[in-house]
């Protein structure tokens, strides 16, 4: 039997409802429109089969399946809402309060038993952050941090702290995905001059001296976001610095490490300096995407020795989507950019499409792998809301604004278990469709009254680098870098004319070999006739002297400095600068 298609829910001013799925787009019948602004949240269980609302004066939990309604709850505060992954309890959350006489907090976050409608336990939460427990897929495993620890209840028995995970100054954790065993990633900000980490732990090993399976320690860092892949082998960790104190990035300052279970730990060498926009593993667990550097922003494929396999090039971008299946990656551009996107190939690391959803304000992917939904939210943007569905070869097959004075909040797709959609071979070609498309408007750049009347040229604040295939090809080691590859077509060429500016002037004579006794570096002794030309050959050639000794310091087993090393790996770029300038003296 076929899978149904996933509904669309959207909440606004307009009230709550819910829309069926491509092709049809259509308000469903599943659920009664809900008129009025009251609604302030909503979820859906991980299998799409409950779906819970708050109206403002209760919490109502419904059958997406039977249409029926499960419990109603009286908690008109109610803002936060989440089912756990079996569907056995909904939590609840609504702002922390104290009692009149200010004792005592208020228990403000609810466990419901699905089931029967029973308050399984309160629990005082008082921020909005981290405000859910989190469990385990089998739900045997159910952790919360509580005053910098973290304390796990089993099988839903939340009368009984089954196991404790203390740590000075617990911030974070994250519990892995996958069944058994259980991991945790705990996150403790650095003080007094120690450094900032994050450990791995297996569950329930955490008091033995060496329990830890994997430790990263690192110290810039205030605050940091841990991101496990499918099969709980590795976590992925981005750490931030409010201030950076190079004055380089008003974002302050972000670093990538790699950890994985086994012990390793890695930075990810990121080529291109400025901010970490967004990190994503692929659901294979076996690569990463990272979106960096200052604009035009570069998107890099990583493998799990933390090696480049593929470069997108640079362009306007800040966030990266892989589709359910893995198999096609989108990088888009939203927020202050302009909305493009570009929808790759995976496997063959091919161009689909390139769309462009100007004022997005949010994207998910459809569970079926092949549409995606964006939309233009309150409060992020007031004016032109609305959502669009598209093909991911780049058609939109639906489309919606709100009427001018009113507002959306929220949409998402009814989401649905991995493996009830299969994955379908890529095309590309575009899907035909009945929205007439809308081209971009592109706004002329400005220019002075001196110059209207006179030719266009053509020139580019930045130079943009193309798509790069970074797998070692058969006979290479090391692919040659953009800089490199740019400098040896640069150097051919300077040559090529070299040799035919000889050949012009003397066509009957061969030109004399150089003597055996020649140096090699003779034709640096000479000079350029220019000054500032000299002076760089002069200062190349230092920098060059001090990496030969480096190099020397190490050979002789000195552990060199971050700084240093990379100071050697500049010694192929500077050996060809040096040429470019000597072949044009």
């Amino acid at each position: 039997m076929a899978p149904s298609t996933p509904l669309l829910t959207v909440r606004g001013s307009e009230g709550l409802y819910m829309v069926n799925g491509p092709p049809h787009f259509t308000e469903s019948t599943v659920f009664p429109r809900e008129s009025g602004k009251n609604c302030k949240a909503y979820t859906f269980s991980k299998d799409g089969t409950l779906f819970a609302w708050s109206n403002g004066e209760k919490i109502n939990v419904i059958s997406v399946t039977n249409k029926g309604l499960l419990h109603s709850f009286d908690l008109p505060k109610a803002v936060c809402l989440e089912f756990s992954p079996k569907n056995t309890v909904l939590a609840t959350w609504q702002p922390y309060t104290t009692s009149k006489d200010d004792t005592a907090g208020i228990p403000n976050l609810q466990l419901y038993d699905v089931k029967t409608g029973t308050c399984l336990k309160s629990f005082i939460q008082k921020k909005m952050q981290n405000w859910c427990p989190s469990w385990s897929e089998d739900e045997t495993l159910c952790a919360r941090n509580v005053n910098n620890e973290v304390h796990f209840f089993e099988n839903n028995n939340f009368n009984t702290i089954a196991n404790k995970l203390h740590l000075k100054k617990i911030s974070d954790f994250v519990l892995s995905p996958g069944p058994q065993p259980y991991k945790v990633a705990v996150y403790v900000p650095g003080s007094k001059g120690a450094p900032s980490f994050v450990r791995l732990y297996q569950y329930p090993n955490f008091d033995e001296p060496h329990a830890a399976l994997a430790n990263k320690s690192f110290f810039k860092a205030d605050k940091v976001t841990m991101l496990w892949n499918k099969k709980a082998t590795a976590v992925l960790v981005i750490a931030s610095t409010d201030v950076d104190k190079t004055g380089a990035s008003y974002y302050g300052e972000q670093t990538l490490h790699y950890i994985a279970t086994n012990g390793e730990s890695a930075v990810v060498q990121l080529p291109k300096n400025g901010p970490i926009y967004d990190v994503v593993w692929n659901s294979s667990s076996t690569e990463f995407c990272a979106v960096y550097g200052f604009m035009p922003a570069k998107a890099t494929v990583f493998n799990l020795k933390c090696d480049p396999v593929f470069d997108f090039g640079t362009g306007p971008r800040n966030a990266a989507y892989y589709s359910p299946h893995g198999h096609i990656l989108v990088l888009a551009g939203f927020g202050n950019l302009r909305g493009q996107m570009e929808v790759w190939d995976v496997k063959k690391y091919k161009l689909i499409s390139k769309p462009v959803a100007s004022d997005s304000t949010y994207f998910a992917w459809c569970p079926d792998g092949e549409h995606i939904l964006t939309a233009t939210c309150a409060p992020r943007l007031r004016v032109n809301n609305g959502y669009k569905i598209w093909h991911y070869t780049g058609s939109v097959l639906h489309k919606y604004d709100v009427p001018s004075n009113a507002e959306l909040w929220q949409v998402s797709w009814q989401p649905f278990l991995d493996g009830i959609f299969p994955e379908k071979a890529i095309t590309y070609q575009v899907v035909p469709s009945d929205v007439p498309s809308e081209e971009p408007k592109v706004a002329t750049a400005y220019r002075p009254p001196a110059l209207r009347n006179k030719p266009v040229t053509n020139s580019k604040l930045h130079e943009e680098e193309p798509p790069q295939n970074m797998k070692p090809q058969p006979g290479n080691e090391k692919p040659l870098s953009k800089t490199a590859l740019k400098n040896q077509r640069k150097h051919e060429a300077k040559k090529a004319a070299k040799q035919e500016a000889r050949n012009d002037k003397s066509p009957d004579m061969a030109p004399a070999p150089a003597p055996q006794s020649t140096p090699r570096n003779t034709i640096s002794q000479s000079t350029s006739g220019d000054p500032e030309t000299d002076k760089k050959i002069k200062n190349l050639k230092k920098k060059l002297k001090a990496i030969e000794q480096l190099k020397e310091q190490a050979a002789a087993g000195k552990q060199l400095e971050k700084n240093q090393l990379e100071k050697i790996q500049k010694e192929k770029a500077l050996l060809q600068e040096l040429e470019d300038l000597e072949l044009g003296i």
